[in-house]
């Protein structure tokens, strides 16, 4: 687990996107999404995307998963471009998208069985994710006996559980009340430095980004650019006394000021 401190990454890239460009065809011409974007991520890093709605965004993460070719620039994953699907990568939407007829356990055991790889092995890492999310008690259960939180956790072990190098997290607690939320937001940041996965994650909420991340990207306007890069200074783990210190609250100031700023 992380020390107490100020949070510290490997320095080994495992994410990076050089001048990277996404233009859709449309009825109405080209319209680009991406412009120019560059930027670099490392092993073990959380970094949150902060951005207009319809930015861009989505678009990024679509790139990062190999489900939409970049019309120009490069991006690559562990030092490889990225030019399809990869198994080493994980993906939690905004709702949980759980299958109604399958348990808690078969959800979570989903990738495995679509990559192919081995059930055994895949099953054993389910009981642990479901323990990690604290769900152990509830692997015969189905989607609609959960409530929203708890999906969202069956979420994050599926997304876990073919133990990928990159997490992708797409608005994953927008759908939530906002108690729901800030308990999620607490045991997100919990798995995430017990795994010490790498996290690209989208939000609109600012006070979201600041306690869960590294660092946070500040999008412009379609075509998206990074305005700002912030790096998260404050110390982890992070509590409910985190989001009432003076020095959160001036973090989330200045992502308000900046985000504000995309707006004009």
């Amino acid at each position: 687990m992380i020390q107490e401190g100020i949070p510290t990454m490997s320095g080994e890239l495992i994410f990076r996107a050089e001048n990277l460009g996404v233009t859709y065809q449309s009825s109405r011409g080209p319209t680009p999404a991406l412009e120019n974007f560059s930027t670099e991520m490392a092993k073990g890093e959380f970094v949150s995307i902060l951005g207009p709605s319809g930015c861009g965004k989505s678009t990024l993460l679509k790139v990062a998963a190999g489900l939409l070719t970049p019309s120009s620039g490069v991006v690559e994953l562990a030092g490889e471009p990225i030019t399809g699907p990869r198994r080493d990568v994980g993906i939690v939407f905004q709702q949980p998208t759980l299958l109604k007829w399958q348990t808690v356990l078969d959800n979570v055991l989903l990738p495995i069985r679509t990559l192919g790889m081995d059930l055994e092995v895949g099953r054993a890492r389910a009981h642990d994710l479901l323990r990690l999310v604290e769900l152990e008690n509830f692997e015969r259960h189905y989607p609609h006996e959960l409530s929203g939180g708890m999906q969202q956790r069956v979420g994050i072990a599926r997304g876990l559980v073919h133990d990928p190098s990159l997490l992708l997290m797409d608005e994953p607690f927008a759908a939530l009340d906002a108690m729901t939320r800030e308990n999620m937001m607490i045991e997100l940041q919990r798995i995430w430095m017990e795994t010490r996965k790498s996290v690209i994650f989208i939000t609109h909420s600012i006070p979201e980004a600041v306690f869960l991340s590294s660092r946070v990207l500040v999008l412009s306007h379609r075509p998206a650019r990074i305005l700002k890069d912030v790096t998260i200074d404050l110390p982890l783990p992070r509590t409910q006394e985190t989001l009432g210190s003076a020095r959160f609250a001036e973090l989330c100031s200045e992502l308000r000021a900046m985000f504000s700023q995309t707006k004009k």
